[in-house]
């Protein structure tokens, strides 16, 4: 098949050239494009043969460079919203296009382009190119393919979830939860799926196809309670097929909601000041994730930004904390079989026994720190070239119980869930707003709380953390992005119950 058009492959797939925004029925018709991803899908779709691939390389070479590579993309999201019983917004979008990289040092020339003729790519190739001014890098003659795992086993002929299916799980859950309170007075539920299709080929003789699925069930519940209005959300997801979403998962997520928004009808805000906080299971990993991970990406430590740039084998926290960063956990949103350069997914220990043992690494900081890279190169799409970013983040479990942890604690918080946090990586200064929690009081869980923050340090938070639970929970969800540089991925954390002997807490004065 000859090469042609990203306007001209739209156009006679989906007939998209109206917009993003569709009717029902006109997601419907598009729910019957093939997500066929045999190997060579896009040499059969595409025309993107080896001989083109490898005179695009040797363009964006023909300079000079320390390597180069190709990143092909065709994605396909859809989402649907339910309200007030029915759906009143549907959107598709379609991404298709290839990025192309140069790398000289450090330093990074990057070119991309919607359409996939030869020329467009070429000239994508060229800008790329032009980053550096030598004699041009050869290219390997032959393309070779990695071995991958398969974290997310999807039939290669798999089709978009179709609307037919989604509309009884979405309508099944607004019927749940206003079953389940009296005080529920509106329910909102949003279904995404997204099948991302990439193709990387690289100049040092890497040729590595992937099909990356991706949706979530998210669902916000309001009410109204002597005269006091709250809202609630909980979404569950991942890299899944559509028969994750069976009984049991609707009914937990319609339940979760429910309890949630009852909570916060008796939650109060706690007294200010600095005390002991306890972080419960899952969803507290985000401040794992962004307090400390993002100071382990080694770009980061490269340029000398993050706190932890001279700290590799030193003592960064408690010997019985282990933090890991995994894109290999079946399921979850930030597992890859392969990262955005080519590099199969692994297991990264960065903290073992409470000693920093390794960063975050990308082809570019692994060169320059003589290690291999650990598959943590990530970019958000085809218009964006990778750097290090995190995967499935998480701390190993303890040895206390969870109970011996607030049985320790006189005077505290218990923070159950968190979100809208703002981080200075270079530091870690953090500040999150706790969502729902429990004041501590002598050792028990008293009152409810809300509408708070937590503040600190990233690091010293690694440090404080003085017991951990034997219950790691990772977050299942699928709906979340982490963000960097103006990039958005996919990513998953976790964390065990664990104890923070001192923390700020922004309640009442």
């Amino acid at each position: 098949m000859k090469p042609i058009s990203r306007r001209t492959f739209i156009a006679n797939s989906t007939a998209a050239a109206a917009g993003a925004v569709f009717v029902v029925p006109y997601i419907s018709a598009c729910s019957q494009i093939s997500s066929n991803m045999k190997a060579g899908y896009f040499e059969s779709e595409f025309g993107i043969d080896d001989g083109l691939c490898r005179r695009l390389l040797e363009t964006a070479l023909s300079r000079g460079g320390d390597f180069a590579d190709l990143f092909f993309e065709h994605t396909i999201t859809n989402t649907l919203v339910l309200e007030d019983g029915k759906v009143n917004q549907s959107y598709g979008e379609i991404k298709l296009g290839v990025g192309i990289r140069t790398v000289k040092d450090d330093q990074v020339g990057y070119g991309f382009t919607q359409t996939l003729t030869e020329e467009s790519m070429q000239m994508a190739a060229k800008t790329a190119a032009s980053l550096v001014n030598t004699a041009a890098s050869p290219v390997k003659k032959q393309f070779t393919t990695p071995e991958l795992g398969n974290y997310y086993p999807v039939d290669p002929t798999l089709k978009e979830f179709p609307i037919s299916s989604k509309l009884p799980i979405m309508q099944g859950i607004n019927e749940k939860c206003f079953s389940l309170s009296d005080y529920v007075n509106k329910v909102s539920v949003i279904f995404q799926d997204q099948f991302k299709k990439i193709l990387i080929v690289t100049s040092d003789g890497v040729k590595a196809e992937d099909l990356l699925p991706g949706s979530f069930l998210y669902t916000i519940a309001v009410g109204q309670k002597n005269g006091k209005m709250e809202s609630a959300g909980w979404e569950l997801g991942g890299r899944r097929d559509f028969s994750f979403y069976n009984d049991d998962v609707t009914n937990q997520i319609s339940k979760e909601v429910v309890d949630r928004l009852l909570v916060k009808f008796e939650a109060i805000q706690p007294p200010a000041g600095e005390m002991p906080v306890v972080l419960g299971t899952g969803i507290t990993g985000v401040l794992l994730h962004e307090a400390i991970g993002h100071g382990m990406e080694a770009d980061f430590n490269r340029k000398n930004t993050s706190i932890y740039s001279t700290m590799i084998g030193k003592k960064v926290a408690e010997p019985f904390v282990t933090i890991i960063d995994d894109g290999t956990i079946p399921g979850l949103s930030g597992s890859i079989n392969v990262d955005d350069e080519g590099t199969p997914s692994q297991k990264t220990v960065l903290v073992e026994n409470g000693i920093l043992t390794s960063y975050l690494h990308d082809k570019i900081s692994a060169k320059y720190y003589n290690v291999k890279p650990t598959g943590n190169g990530r970019r958000e799409s085809y218009e964006h070239f990778p750097t290090p970013r995190m995967r499935n983040t998480y701390m190993m479990a303890g040895e206390s119980s969870t109970e011996d942890i607030i049985k320790s604690v006189k005077k505290g918080i218990f923070v159950k869930d968190v979100s809208n946090g703002e981080v200075y990586i270079g530091q870690g200064d953090f500040s999150f707003y706790v969502s729902q929690g429990y004041r501590i009081e002598d050792g028990k869980l008293t009152s409810p709380i809300k509408d708070i923050n937590i503040m600190g340090n990233g690091p010293k938070m690694l440090e404080n953390i003085t017991m951990a639970s034997n219950d790691l929970t990772l977050y299942q969800g699928g709906a979340g992005f982490c963000g960097k540089e103006d990039q958005l991925v996919k990513c998953s954390f976790g964390l065990p119950s664990c104890l923070v002997k001192s923390m700020t807490v922004g309640g009442t004065t």
